[in-house]
């Protein structure tokens, strides 16, 4: 059973995928919809409509209050310099490192073939020998060396 996190970004993603890029949205109507606290749809928010994945977020408070969610249209060349400079960093952890792979998959710039591919050698199981000091350090480098070959 998929969680409401999942539920809620499907949601928004249908939405954003019907309104050709922009949409907005009450907070406080989205969480009603979903019987769901206003700060789950922030968590939803904050975690995956980041820029890192293609969206740009606006927000204002207060009684008239919205939330306005772009798509914006993402290169694969630029995509590749802007995460290999300033997302994956020198470590990266698992959920964030599959985060990437299925962002990239929902780009299409990689095959859901590859994205099982790809995960599967990110995944803890993968990097066993590796000591867990050293794992995020190890899947980062990966990611790099995945996404240079994937993407170029």
């Amino acid at each position: 059973m998929a969680r409401i996190s999942d539920i809620i970004e499907e949601f928004i993603d249908n939405l954003i995928k019907d309104a050709e890029g922009t949409i907005e949205i009450g907070r406080n109507e989205l969480a009603g919809y979903f019987n769901c606290a206003p700060s789950q749809i922030n968590y939803v928010l904050t975690t995956r409509f980041t820029t890192d994945r293609g969206y740009y977020i606006e927000s204002r408070r207060g009684g008239g209050g919205y939330i306005k969610i772009s798509k914006i249209d993402i290169d694969k060349q630029e995509y590749l310099e802007t995460v290999l400079s300033k997302g994956i960093g020198n470590n990266l952890n698992k959920e964030s490192a599959f985060r990437f792979v299925d962002f990239m998959f929902k780009e299409d710039f990689i095959s859901e073939r590859e994205s099982y591919i790809i995960k599967a050698a990110l995944d803890d199981s993968s990097l066993s020998i590796v000591p867990k000091s050293l794992r995020d350090i190890v899947r980062a480098d990966i990611l790099k060396a995945v996404l240079v070959s994937a993407l170029v």
